[in-house]
């Protein structure tokens, strides 16, 4: 992957406001307020249920809102994401949701090539600036080689990574990821995790599901720790991803330090065989 992102626009910040969200007649999400800001990494942290990818749907217009609000706060004023059309929200929000199709008879470029639809008028083709925005998302996800394999061949890696090369296309200043290193290698995910790292630095507002908390102790400028459909704490890094918070929302204890080299909180589950590594290493001894 390549870290030239100059292409991002400023961002707008994205609001979700007091919101109530269900599946059916059950209530999943709780009065939950979250505040994407330009140059801000927010990742929504908490156990399978707790509400955090739903909320993030909501943000992006994916899951109906059945109370509170979602707008939008820039240079145009405060917008009510609702009234926008789709077009217009397309132009400032993307999301890598979880469920995706699985494309067929398409090659990579033709599936990145769907994030310049919102761009586009009904009936024209690809622009210069259009063809340009998906060279330039092949490059940050490392697909530039594979643009013309099809996407039947590909593992589910490399089609995790076509589909954050289709919202890197939009060239919205915000963007939205839900479990963006899933199904990808360690190298993978490491790049992944230093092009939100990068987008971010050069204005784009980004809100991400993590589960793996390291990835979030290492990437988010703050944290939204979620627990049954409410928010358990926010603030940074630091001050959320405690031991204390962890193990209550988590129902196990967990511990946490600060890395020395990075100065970053690192999290140390103990399941029941946690001293396991210890045993062996004294048989070695």
């Amino acid at each position: 992957m390549t870290t030239d992102t100059n292409s991002v626009r400023p961002a707008d910040e994205l609001r979700g406001e007091a919101l109530a969200l269900s599946y059916g007649r059950t209530r999943v999400v709780h009065e939950v307020s979250l505040h994407l800001r330009p140059g801000v990494v927010t990742a929504l942290i908490g156990p399978n249920g707790s509400g955090k990818s739903t909320a993030l749907r909501a943000l992006a217009r994916l899951h109906r809102v059945d109370a509170g609000s979602v707008h939008i706060e820039g240079a145009a004023g405060r917008r009510d994401a609702a009234s926008l059309s789709a077009k217009e929200f397309a132009r400032t929000v993307a999301m890598l949701s979880q469920s995706r199709p699985h494309p067929s008879g398409l090659e990579v470029r033709d599936v990145v090539a769907y994030g310049r639809h919102p761009h586009r008028g009904r009936f024209s083709g690809l622009t210069d600036a259009d063809r340009a925005a998906i060279d330039r998302a092949l490059a940050l996800t490392g697909l530039t080689a594979m643009a013309h394999r099809p996407v039947d061949e590909l593992s589910g890696g490399e089609l995790q990574r076509v589909w954050l090369a289709t919202a890197l296309a939009q060239s919205t200043g915000i963007l939205l990821l839900d479990e963006p290193t899933n199904h990808l290698d360690l190298r993978y995910q490491i790049e992944t995790l230093d092009l939100v790292c990068d987008l971010a630095d050069r204005g784009t507002a980004v809100g991400v599901v993590l589960h793996d908390l390291d990835h979030a102790a290492a990437v988010a400028d703050e944290v939204v720790l979620m627990r049954g459909g409410r928010v358990h704490a926010s603030g940074t890094p630091a001050e959320v991803l405690t031991a204390d918070n962890l193990t209550d929302v988590y129902g196990f204890r967990i511990d946490t330090d600060v890395d020395d080299a990075t100065g970053r909180v690192r999290v140390i589950p103990r399941g029941r065989h946690h001293e396991r590594v210890r045993r062996s290493e004294a048989l070695h001894v």
